[in-house]
């Protein structure tokens, strides 16, 4: 792996939203992952990339994604949408589920059925580096009649979430609670469709009540996905309860901002995250994870240093990954970006609070460059940050990824 120092940074956000801006200048990446920041003496680099100013944030980390088989989505005859979104500042997606299967009769699922293509796309989708891209797939869909060898099976597949979208929650209560045991025991953790009907139409309406109750890891997309719940129940939710709520594209933006403003007046930040909820009805967002950001702080008032750290530690935290963070030893996933020409900011910080997009320059996925120099799908940052190659036999290795502008 390449040893590569980034130099000259304007700008730390951290994805600690405990701490969410540092003063370093310098960071050294090493086997994969950060090794030091400000490094006194840093040594030979097979890279450098001078910033000239910009900043430096952890890769975006997409809570919901509905991916099916590989980068072919078929909600949206998407073709090649991971890479888009890896352009986008995004080096991990978390599956919320593979329902957009075509001909899939929702009113029809079996335990063996929702198993199986949970453990097809875990083997498939989920084991494949899509462009750079982390992609955590192969979420069960839970139905009644399951038993504990199926969790077993997803378990063994190495599967990360289940969910519950069209499971009657209400009328089936002690199993959902059965299945939210079996799946503690297991190390799976448990995301639930809020609001009301999901797309297919065939969904239950979930709000506070049942949520309450059930107690999942994550709250999927709770100011809407496409509906919300209502008002009183998203109040209860942020009052009355402790875990991950999460928000998505998808939704409602009065709920969102409701749900947001609540959580921050009331010192709850850490429970928030975040998702596109892409590719479905609200289309394919390459740059969603961004979008979301500066909905945060430039309508929400959220600080766009907690912004970011919604975007990429706490997701992170929600769904168990080391990703997110900027922290010695953690793996290297970056984005070096900065505002765009004609930006309201000088700063990455001032753009976002005035909600301008940054624009990409360079993505590291595990201390490797995926996209360098620029973007499909930003504009250039005004100050374009400068690459230096000291190890041209690391440069001829890594001609599988995008170069362009070396």
């Amino acid at each position: 792996m390449p040893r590569v120092l980034i130099e000259n940074i304007g700008e730390v956000f951290t994805g600690d939203i405990a701490a969410p801006l540092a003063a370093a200048r310098t960071l050294l990446v090493e086997d994969g992952r950060i090794a030091a920041f400000d490094p006194p003496a840093p040594g030979a680099c097979d890279a450098t990339i001078d910033a000239r100013g910009a900043a430096v944030l952890p890769g975006l980390v997409d809570g919901h994604v509905h991916p099916v088989f590989g980068e072919w989505t078929p909600t949206q005859d998407a073709i090649g949408w991971i890479g888009n979104y890896l352009h986008g500042g995004t080096t991990t997606m978390v599956s919320a589920g593979e329902l957009h299967v075509p001909g899939l009769d929702y009113e029809r699922l079996s335990p063996d059925l929702v198993t199986s293509l949970a453990v097809v796309t875990a083997a498939t989708t989920g084991r494949v580096r899509w462009s750079g891209m982390k992609v955590h797939a192969g979420t069960c869909l839970l139905v009644p009649g399951m038993q504990a060898a199926h969790f077993d099976r997803l378990a063994a597949a190495g599967a990360k979430l289940v969910k519950f979208i069209f499971f009657p929650l209400e009328a089936n209560r002690a199993e959902a609670e059965r299945y939210v045991r079996w799946c503690r025991e297991r190390g799976l953790l448990v995301k639930v469709h809020t609001g009301g009907v999901s797309r297919s139409g065939v969904s239950q309406v979930c709000g506070f009540e049942t949520l309450s109750w059930l107690q999942p890891d994550v709250a999927a997309h709770v100011s809407g996905g496409p509906i919300p719940m209502s008002d009183a129940d998203l109040d209860a939710l942020v009052d009355r309860t402790s875990f991950a709520l999460e928000v998505c594209s998808s939704g409602n933006y009065g709920s969102t901002q409701r749900a947001v403003r609540r959580l921050a007046a009331t010192g709850q930040l850490a429970r928030l995250t975040l998702g596109t909820d892409t590719p479905g009805g609200t289309g394919v967002i390459p740059r969603g994870m961004f979008r979301q950001i500066l909905f945060l702080a430039a309508v929400c008032g959220v600080p766009p240093g907690e912004a970011v750290a919604v975007a990429t530690g706490n997701t992170a935290r929600a769904h168990g990954l080391d990703v997110g963070v900027l922290a010695v030893g953690r793996p290297a996933d970056l984005v070096v970006c900065g505002p765009v020409q004609g930006s309201a900011g000088s700063s990455l910080a001032d753009a976002i609070a005035h909600g301008d997009l940054p624009g990409v320059a360079y993505v590291l996925v595990d201390g490797e460059i995926v996209v360098a120099g620029r973007s499909r799908q930003t504009p250039p940052p005004a100050i374009a940050p400068k690459f230096a190659c000291c190890n041209l036999g690391w440069l001829t290795g890594a001609a599988g990824h995008s170069k362009e502008g070396h």
